[in-house]
């Protein structure tokens, strides 16, 4: 058996979580496969291009329309994208624990495609935006009011209530499409994260493009409604491709076996180790091979008196199982990684912000064409696309030879490359501001926008990794009734990169009260910004290193207790003797 496939055979017909849309055990030779996930990726895609046709351009908009200044507008577009992968908690814990990955991605992509169609009317109504700036002097601008700012917060947060739903659910409900205990299916699986973000980063592409340029020359209103009508399409094509799926039932809250586990280690947590840890209730019938890393929670499973009684021996609130305690010690495993995953997508937001920004500072004039400053993005993303290509090509296939592992190179080593490259990214971006500041303010010229080149490439080959990497980690090494929670912890870590993003620029703008990020860039001192975050990252890095080093990887081929036919033979007869001289004990007690 194949961990993440709980008790399936080569075929999976003993797998009873896994169905298809009557309820029916599996076909798979009519479901699943790369057809049914490539449905599901279509609506990840539609998210993906709603959402970042909007994150991508939005500052302009803030700081040119709604006349914000930048240090506001910043914050306002790295707080929608932080609640929006926050909220992808929300989204795997509802279809972890009730409604399913289907259903929940269904649902989810319809909020979006609302969310969207409110922000398509909050920026076409002429009344939910500020008079024009009377001259080329701010300080005659007139900021949104609460009023119009109500309806664009609205729509926002909407639009980050559904993306969240989808994202926490799109990747595990497409990998739920692939039976990694059959060798076809299982070379494929490994495939499957690139291409989920080849796909969804051309939809990025057209995003920044075709809809930037949209929003930019023939109106907001006209680039929102695209994306709400491509988010609708999205949801009617994932409902008709409902009979090619495969369904995994949802198993109950991870959370409340989370919360119990280390409420009861804790209640228990005076009681002495038993002398072996086949003496742990449930050891021989788990699905999860024993571990000997975080053994407090292993008092979870202890038999005391009130757990060998039969009426609380399957009471979940009075003993876990082994199964249950090493599930648990599988997602705390995940902390230390995520913990120093967050910093990444904090270099991350700069793209987002100020990097577009700096773009509007710049020469950005191709013959009589001027490139809109969202567009700019177009470098990351075809970057994102070159090296999601280059990866499964040639890395991939490479680092097999050497390695002589199917993965060819793992998820962590993805993830340490991409923040190599997201600190690079900083110090190109710190040279680059400091140049361009330098031109605009001692010789009055603009330089042009193209020397944003190399920070888009930079921070995109570090994405490429980075973000394929932490999916994966956080997918494969989760238990498998945590999937979908384990997705939103992935997301999480984007949600604190932009919150961490967004604190970063209110204390820097505090401490420097204003000198560092001015609405005029040229008065400023961006590049000092860039700087400190390329200081953190070398230190973030090197905790990542430390934590990477001593990280376990899940056992992913685990026969239950057909693994342990030896230990079995030895230690069940003591097991069971010992469990009825203390039944015997507590019978006598008065």
């Amino acid at each position: 058996m194949v961990l993440v496939q709980q008790n399936g055979g080569k075929d999976g017909e003993s797998d009873k979580t896994l169905v298809d849309f009557r309820g029916k055990p599996v076909d798979r030779s009519r479901t699943g496969g790369w057809l049914a996930a490539g449905l599901i990726l279509g609506t990840e895609l539609s998210e993906r291009i709603c959402v970042m046709g909007i994150s991508m351009n939005l500052v302009t908009y803030l700081v040119g329309i709604l006349h914000l200044s930048s240090a506001q507008s910043a914050n306002i577009v790295t707080n929608f994208m932080g609640t929006l992968n926050l909220l992808g908690l929300l989204g795997g814990f509802l279809a972890d624990a009730k409604l399913g990955r289907y259903l929940t991605v269904a649902i989810f992509a319809s909020i979006t495609a609302l969310g969207v169609t409110l922000l398509t009317l909050a920026t076409s109504i002429s009344s939910m935006r500020p008079p024009p700036c009377s001259n080329s002097r701010r300080q005659q601008c007139i900021e949104a009011s609460g009023r119009q700012l109500a309806m664009l917060y609205i729509a926002l947060y909407t639009i980050a209530l559904g993306g969240g739903g989808i994202k926490s659910n799109v990747s595990g409900f497409g990998s739920d499409q692939f039976d990694i205990s059959n060798p076809k299916e299982e070379k494929a699986m490994i495939y499957f994260f690139n291409r989920f973000y080849f796909s969804i980063s051309l939809g990025s592409l057209f995003a920044v493009t075709v809809l930037v340029y949209i929003q930019d020359h023939v109106g907001r209103g006209w680039g929102y409604g695209i994306s709400a009508g491509t988010m609708i399409i999205a949801v009617a094509i994932l409902l008709c491709g409902t009979p090619l799926y495969r369904f995994r039932k949802p198993q109950g809250s991870p959370l409340t076996v989370l919360w119990r586990v280390i409420f009861l280690a804790w209640k228990k947590r005076t009681l002495p180790y038993p002398s072996h840890p086949s003496l742990l209730n449930e050891y021989y019938n788990t699905e999860v091979p024993h571990t000997e890393r975080l053994s407090c929670l292993d008092k979870a499973a202890i038999m005391d008196d009130h757990a060998i009684a039969s009426e609380n021996r399957d009471n979940p609130w009075k003993v876990s199982t082994v199964t249950q305690v090493e599930e648990v010690k599988m997602v705390l495993k995940l902390i230390p990684i995520w913990s120093t995953c967050i910093l990444f997508w904090t270099v991350y937001s700069q793209m987002n912000t100020f990097t577009i920004e700096q773009a509007t500072f710049m020469n950005r004039n191709v013959g009589s064409f001027v490139i809109p400053s969202g567009s700019f993005s177009f470098f990351l993303f075809i970057t994102i696309l070159l090296f999601t290509s280059l990866n499964e090509r040639v890395v991939v296939r490479i680092a097999r030879i050497i390695t002589h592992n199917v993965q060819g190179i793992t998820s962590l080593q993805r993830v340490g490359i991409g923040l190599v490259f997201s600190i690079i990214g900083m110090i190109a971006a710190a040279l680059v501001e400091k140049k361009r500041r330098e031109n605009a303010t001692h010789h009055m010229i603009n330089i042009r926008a193209f020397w944003l080149v190399p920070q888009f490439f930079l921070l995109g080959a570090g994405e490429a990794f980075a973000y394929v990497g932490q999916l994966e980690f956080f997918i494969r090494e989760a238990p498998e009734r945590m999937k979908s929670m384990s997705t939103g912890l992935f997301l999480s870590t984007l949600s604190m990169g932009y919150f961490v993003s967004s604190l970063l620029v209110s204390l820097v703008d505090k401490a420097t009260k204003g000198t560092w990020l001015r609405s005029n860039l040229n008065n400023g001192k961006l590049e000092n910004f860039y700087w400190m975050l390329a200081v953190l990252g070398v230190i973030n890095f090197l905790v990542f290193l430390a934590f990477a080093m001593s990280h376990h990887y899940k056992v992913h081929n685990y026969d239950g207790p057909a693994a342990r036919d030896e230990e079995l033979k030895n230690g069940k007869e003591m097991s069971i003797k010992q469990g009825e001289n203390k039944l015997d004990e507590a019978k006598e007690e008065p």
